[in-house]
């Protein structure tokens, strides 16, 4: 396919989550509460495990990774969506778009393999708790949190760079709030079945065996726990219920919008909107309060700031 430029349109209109005004400010609104009080508390988790010499522990070093990458991931589709509200023309340039879409698959990919580590490291805590020491070191972690970071962009890039072969001449509405795969690739100007089952298997597959792997890990586990008599019972019971809410959350939407044909359906933008803006900033939070050490650490932080 010629590269040079079948890419004739410049800019991509976006339609927007609806076109109801009351909807519009009821969204905008809701959004805006969540940044001002959600997004600051997933930086003071990210302070308070970085601050306390207790919380060093690799599953207090993963929720700060998870705090940070949803913090990042919630920057790239909120921010831009509440200055459309109030923007007469929705207009995103082709430049933009692509950007977006990588950000949007880096951080979302590599927050997926978080999850899976962290997966990882309490099938370790829990069923071999006598290697956990050995196999879950300081240098370990770091190699994992790399090894996350380098899946995500490998994932993001290929989504990338099979839309950057397309042509777009029009026409140049997206209908949606933001860029993704599904809606960029069905503005191409040619047959895209070929590329459209690519992405299925990059992003649908990826996600699906992702999630079922993480479900039978957490299986695994918690029958572990019931078989158990240890004093942590009840802990490591709270802690995994906690990720298993956090699998659902995030993996739920991603299926249900990246494992099928890419047909418009009308819940579409709906779950998009949980998927991108509201469950990442939720996701930390989730976890936080249902973490006693991280909370006890959060007061003591904050009371010594209040003094000072």
């Amino acid at each position: 396919m010629e590269n040079d430029n079948s890419t004739m349109v410049k800019e991509f209109i976006l339609l927007g989550l609806t076109q109801s005004r009351d909807i519009q400010l009821l969204v905008f609104v809701l959004i805006l509460i969540f940044y001002l009080i959600i997004l600051p508390g997933n930086f003071l988790i990210i302070l308070t495990i970085r601050s306390d010499p207790g919380l060093t522990a690799p599953l207090y070093f993963f929720l700060g990774n998870l705090a940070f990458l949803d913090a990042s991931y919630s920057f790239i589709v909120a921010p831009r969506m509440l200055v459309d509200f109030v923007s007469e023309k929705k207009v995103i340039s082709y430049r933009g778009c692509i950007t977006q879409l990588f950000f949007l698959h880096f951080l979302g990919g590599g927050e997926g393999l978080l999850l899976v580590v962290m997966a990882f490291d309490r099938y370790i805590a829990i069923c071999r708790p006598l290697r956990y020491s050995t196999v879950m070191n300081p240098r370990a972690c770091y190699a994992l949190l790399l090894a996350l970071w380098l899946g995500g962009f490998i994932h993001s890039i290929i989504q990338v760079a099979l839309i950057l072969r397309l042509p777009f001449c029009g026409p140049n509405q997206l209908d949606n709030f933001f860029c993704d795969v599904p809606q960029v690739i069905k503005l191409a100007c040619t047959d895209t079945f070929v590329v459209e089952l690519l992405m299925v298997f990059n992003s649908g597959l990826m996600t699906l065996l992702c999630f079922l792997g993480l479900l039978s890990s957490y299986a695994v586990i918690l029958c572990h726990i019931r078989g158990s008599t240890s004093e942590g019972k009840s802990r490591a019971l709270s802690t995994c219920t906690t990720h298993v809410i956090i699998i659902l959350l995030m993996f739920g939407p991603a299926i249900f919008i990246y494992t099928r044909p890419f047909r418009a359906l009308p819940a579409d933008k709906v779950v998009s909107f949980f998927h991108t803006v509201i469950f990442p900033l939720m996701n930390p939070m989730i976890y936080t309060l249902r973490n006693q050490e991280v909370k006890t650490s959060m007061r003591r932080l904050l009371s010594r700031h209040v003094v000072c």
